[in-house]
């Protein structure tokens, strides 16, 4: 449905600077943007054009950054600020910079004094501007950032000596954050590392609007998940708020916009959330941030759901008004599903016209289908 604005797709756009020409693309192909914070006048063209998109701003919970100048402060709290506050974790005499990703220094989560800023000042942020929250980046699950939690702990007080900590004080944060939020009209999405590992883990950081999984159905580009560990999600997708959902693409720029681990995460999205408006997809490769990544069948409406998802074999598949999704979770092994007479691929606007499709169809390990009833 190319133009009308009733696509699937999410815009995860906090990379490089935005080009007028991709604004005109995201109003005609996605239901959700994440934008990072000073693109104001993006997020006031987006919500002028579409009242019925979700416009996000990008902010980092855990990390402030030594090469932000604070009129583009992505981070929560900016880097001078953060210094003379002594809100920037030490180790060795040393702050604690992460290993992967270079000029991003680890934030004090555990103190309150930062955690009452943040939320201050990012709420105070958001006024007159045309983004209804924020995308909270960055409620980790584990150390992936080589902080090593027992040697700032030896010299900080306040600091947790283990993740269990670390994610007890995000979860503070969060809370926190989502109340101010909430009390100025605005929505909070975190990033939810590994929601699937901690019962209720989703539901109380997804609380204060919804919540972003980077990670759903892979960990990253060629990284997928088993069958076990793709229904432990599933519940992610019935709430609460918004549900804003990224499967690894398996590489970066248009080549890989359609790739078979994209159509799959879509084929997914749909079996699983039922086409429910409060979700979005995308697929892209890893910090693939700066770009417009769309394939046709994002833009495919299935209609409601007919009846529940249906598992055969390998084979998970769920029936629509308008066609059927059906897809194989199994990394090792594919399957065969029976499609309704007639059906076709999504053609180039989305559209069923596309190329017709055989009344059984093999699907290889992770592979997915739309399949499409004219």
């Amino acid at each position: 449905m190319s133009g009308t604005g009733r696509g699937v797709g999410a815009w995860l756009r906090y990379g490089g600077p935005i080009a007028p020409a991709e604004l005109d693309f995201a109003v005609a192909h996605y239901r959700a943007a994440v934008l990072q914070p000073w693109e104001r006048e993006a997020a006031a063209r987006l919500k002028d054009a579409r009242p019925d998109m979700t416009v996000l701003a990008y902010r980092c919970l855990s990390s402030v950054r030594e090469f932000e100048p604070p009129e583009r402060c992505a981070s929560g709290i900016g880097w001078a600020q953060a210094r003379d506050r002594g809100w920037i974790a030490g180790r060795g005499g040393e702050p604690v910079e992460w290993d992967s990703y270079p000029g991003h220094f680890q934030a004090r989560v555990w103190d309150p004094d930062y955690r009452a800023a943040w939320a201050q000042q990012v709420s105070a942020s958001l006024e007159g501007t045309a983004f209804d929250g924020v995308m909270a980046d960055n409620d980790v699950f584990e150390d992936y950032y080589g902080l090593d939690l027992p040697a700032i702990s030896a010299t900080d007080p306040l600091a947790p000596a283990d993740v269990a900590g670390l994610r007890a004080a995000l979860t503070d944060l969060v809370e926190g954050a989502g109340r101010a939020l909430s009390a100025v009209g605005r929505l909070l999405v975190p990033n939810i590392a590994e929601a699937r590992r901690e019962p209720g883990r989703w539901g109380r950081h997804a609380a204060w609007g919804g919540g972003f999984d980077e990670c759903w159905l892979g960990w990253g580009d060629g990284v997928l998940f088993d069958a076990g560990t793709a229904a432990a999600q599933a519940d992610q997708l019935s709430g609460p708020g918004l549900g804003v959902l990224r499967t690894p693409s398996g590489g970066s720029g248009p080549d890989h916009d359609g790739s078979r681990s994209a159509l799959y995460g879509l084929a997914m999205f749909w079996i699983i959330g039922g086409g429910a408006p409060t979700l979005s997809f995308t697929a892209t490769g890893h910090d693939d941030y700066s770009r417009t990544p769309w394939f046709p069948a994002m833009d495919a409406d299935l209609g409601r759901p007919l009846g529940p998802v249906r598992k055969s074999g390998r084979v998970w598949r769920r029936r629509f008004e308008g066609g059927v999704a059906a897809a194989v979770p199994d990394g090792e092994h594919g399957g065969t599903v029976t499609l309704p007479a007639g059906a076709v691929r999504p053609g180039p606007l989305g559209r069923p016209d596309g190329e017709p499709l055989p009344r059984r169809l093999r699907l290889a390990p992770h592979g997915g289908v739309l399949a499409l009833t004219p």
